[in-house]
C-alpha cells in the first residue's frame, strides 16, 4: 500500500553549508532582514561573503512615534552594521501597500543586475503580513523577467514571523547573542510587540529535527532553476502537496 512521504522528503535533519555570495537579501520591512535571516547574515560576513539589503518600504505605519521614518531608516542602518551588510538601500513605497506594479518589479530587476548577485532571498510566500507576499511576488517576477543565469544565481525565501515550506536550514547557534543585539536595536518595534521573544521561539522551533548540538537555526526554502518558468503560486501549492504526497509501492 503506498505510503506518505517520509520526513526528509519535507524538512531537512542536518545544517546545510552558507549559499554562495554575493547575498542580495530584499526585506519589506526595516528589521525583515534582522528578525528573519540575521543570524545568516552575520554566519555570512564572518565566512568574507559580501552581502547586501533592500527595504522595500519606508515603514510609516509601524508604530505611532514622531519622524518614524527617519527612526527605522537609524535603526535599519545599525542593525545592518551588526550584521556586517556591505550596503543598504532604503526605498520608500508605502508601508502596508506595496503593490506588485511593473515599476518595481523593473526597479528590482535593475537591482540585481548592479549587484549581481550569487544568492537573492525574499520572504516566504506563505507569511501573514500583505507586504511580505507582496515582496515575494515582486521578487519572483523580477528574477522571471531578468532571468539570470541559473548557474550563477541561487533563489531562497527566508521565514520572518511564521513557518513556511523549508527545505534548508542553517545553523545559527554561535550567531544567535548577535542576532539578538540587532534585534534590540529596533526598539520603535520591539515597543509594539516582543518581537525578539518570538523570533527566538521561531528560531528555536526549526531545530526540531537537528542534531541536539544546535540550540538555534533560520530556515530557508531553496528554489529549484526550473521553478522560475512558473508563477510562485504553483510552485507553492507543489510545495504544499508534497505533505500529503504517497510514495509508489
Amino acid at each position: 500500500m503506498p505510503m506518505l512521504k517520509a520526513e526528509h522528503h519535507l524538512i531537512a535533519f542536518e545544517p546545510a553549508e552558507l549559499p554562495p555570495g554575493p547575498w542580495l537579501v530584499f526585506a519589506p520591512h526595516a528589521d525583515d532582514e534582522t528578525f528573519g535571516m540575521g543570524g545568516s547574515l552575520i554566519k555570512a560576513h564572518a565566512a568574507g561573503i559580501e552581502t547586501h539589503v533592500v527595504v522595500l518600504t519606508d515603514g510609516a505605519l509601524g508604530g505611532n512615534a514622531k519622524n518614524l521614518v527617519a527612526i527605522r531608516r537609524d535603526e535599519v542602518a545599525r542593525a545592518t552594521q551588526i550584521l556586517g551588510v556591505k550596503s543598504l538601500q532604503c526605498w520608500s513605497e508605502p508601508d502596508r501597500n506595496l503593490a506588485v506594479t511593473p515599476a518595481i518589479v523593473d526597479r528590482i530587476s535593475q537591482t540585481i543586475t548592479a549587484i549581481a548577485p550569487q544568492s537573492i532571498f525574499f520572504p516566504g510566500p506563505m507569511e501573514l503580513h500583505p507586504d511580505h507576499r507582496a515582496a515575494a511576488l515582486l521578487v519572483w517576477k523580477a528574477l522571471q523577467s531578468a532571468r539570470p543565469s541559473p548557474a550563477a544565481t541561487a533563489l531562497f525565501s527566508y521565514e520572518i514571523s511564521v513557518q513556511n515550506p523549508v527545505n534548508m536550514m542553517i545553523d545559527i547557534t554561535a550567531q544567535i547573542s548577535i542576532k539578538e543585539q540587532a534585534m534590540a536595536v529596533y526598539a520603535s518595534q520591539n515597543g509594539m510587540n516582543s518581537y525578539p521573544e518570538l523570533v527566538m521561539a521561531l528560531d528555536k522551533a526549526r531545530t526540531f529535527s537537528l542534531p541536539s548540538n544546535v540550540s538555534h537555526a533560520e530556515a530557508f526554502y531553496k528554489y529549484a532553476p526550473e521553478d522560475l518558468q512558473y508563477s510562485l503560486a504553483e510552485v507553492l501549492q507543489a510545495q504544499i502537496a508534497k505533505y500529503l504526497a504517497q510514495d509508489a509501492d
